[in-house]
């Protein structure tokens, strides 16, 4: 039997991400932008990611609901030097959730690493909170 927290295998789950999808920082926030869990390399912080992700969110879903779009599957913003943060918004039952990762350069897989993680964060959150 697992000894470990739900809190801790998603921390863990977040560093381990970020060291294959070579991401200075992830975060998993609920949709008000609380974070939940994170991992961050040093300069980062996850608090301000955090408040950033939840704002994007919010503009995302105004803007779907202005164009009678369906909900959002991924928001990404680019900066000029290629860096790109990336919001992966889903739902774990009732609960909304947002996977945000920084992509260090232009041109650099994220998919991948972002399409395991939403799936081992359902089962965890399934695990132990549902």
């Amino acid at each position: 039997m697992n000894q470990t927290s739900g809190s801790t295998q998603l921390n863990s789950l977040l560093t381990q991400i970020n060291t294959e999808g070579q991401f200075p920082i992830s975060v998993l926030t609920d949709f008000q932008g609380l974070p939940i869990a994170w991992s961050a390399s040093t300069e980062m912080d996850p608090e301000r990611q955090s408040a950033v992700v939840a704002f994007i969110q919010k503009a995302a879903v105004q803007v779907s609901n202005q164009l009678g779009m369906a909900e959002t599957d991924e928001i990404s913003f680019y900066d000029i030097n290629g860096q790109h943060l990336v919001c992966r918004p889903f739902h774990v039952n009732q609960y909304g959730l947002i996977l945000a990762v920084i992509i260090p350069f232009r041109d650099h897989s994220y998919r991948r690493a972002t399409n395991h993680a939403v799936r081992e964060i359902r089962h965890i959150w399934k695990t132990f909170w549902e």
